[in-house]
């Protein structure tokens, strides 16, 4: 049988890209969305089979919706080899106004507890299988950003959220590792930088090595495959994350105080 991804996200931009990428690896796709209507338009669009996948509505800022629907794929389904906790929002905020208190409430609850609950369906059946077949065959995924390397002006929520799902993968990675001579599940964090989807037009700075959701996604799908613990993409921008890595507050302060900063959602 062919193996299976299991997407969120999977409506639009990044996540539409890897559903893509992964049918034409001859994968089976399970794609979770707020919007299931849209999944079942692009599917069509792109003619795919109706038994190559299948369209799960949820929410991941709900726990029990994205629960939901990760129990629903592994009843109908089975379990997946693949899964890729994308599902993000972007929102610029101003801790002076009050109302943005709940901006980063809502960017948290989507991009840091829902990659958790996206992912705490799958561990206990992935672990299990692991250990009976004798190898790790099963990989989580986590969608990060090279914003949670350094705060930029404005985007505190994005990218103290990004920040998180970063150090989140990296403690999971070591909790899932599998004890000597023992097998386990696979954690890769992505870390895109600027990608060219409906998020990041509305940006209204520059954005330096702008890149296709397409080149992002075959780039992503070789990484998942190699099960790289962590990888920046595209190449230019990990160059670049190395380098705000390594400099000095007092620098980086300097670089950031002109720069324009995350536009506030005015909704």
């Amino acid at each position: 049988m062919q193996p299976l991804v299991f997407i969120t996200g999977a409506s639009s931009g990044i996540g539409q890209a890897l559903a893509l990428r992964y049918h034409q690896a001859g994968w089976r796709l399970a794609l979770v969305a707020r919007r299931a209507q849209v999944m079942h338009d692009w599917a069509q669009q792109h003619g795919l089979r109706a038994d190559h996948y299948s369209v799960f509505a949820a929410d991941v800022s709900d726990d029990a919706s994205i629960i939901a629907a990760a129990e629903q794929c592994m009843v109908s389904l089975g379990l997946p080899q693949v899964v890729i906790a994308n599902a993000g929002i972007s929102q610029g905020m101003d801790t002076a106004v009050r109302a943005d208190l709940a901006v980063l409430q809502r960017v948290m609850a989507t991009n840091v507890l829902g990659l958790a609950a996206t992912f705490h369906p799958f561990i206990a059946p992935m672990q299990a299988q692991a250990h009976e077949h004798g190898s790790p065959h099963f990989t989580l995924v986590g969608i990060a950003s090279v914003a949670g390397i350094r705060g930029l002006p404005g985007h505190a929520a994005y990218c103290a959220s990004k920040a998180a799902v970063i150090s989140y993968c990296e403690s999971l990675r070591g909790e899932l590792r599998g004890r000597k001579g023992q097998p386990g599940v696979r954690v890769v964090t992505l870390a895109p930088g600027y990608i060219d989807t409906p998020l990041t037009r509305k940006n209204k700075y520059p954005m330096p090595f702008l890149m296709s959701a397409e080149a992002f996604a075959n780039q992503a799908f070789q990484a998942i495959a190699r099960a790289s613990a962590y990888h920046v993409i595209p190449v230019p921008m990990g160059m670049v994350a190395k380098l705000l890595r390594l400099l000095p507050n007092a620098v980086f302060d300097r670089l950031m105080q002109n720069q324009p900063r995350k536009h506030r959602d005015p909704t």
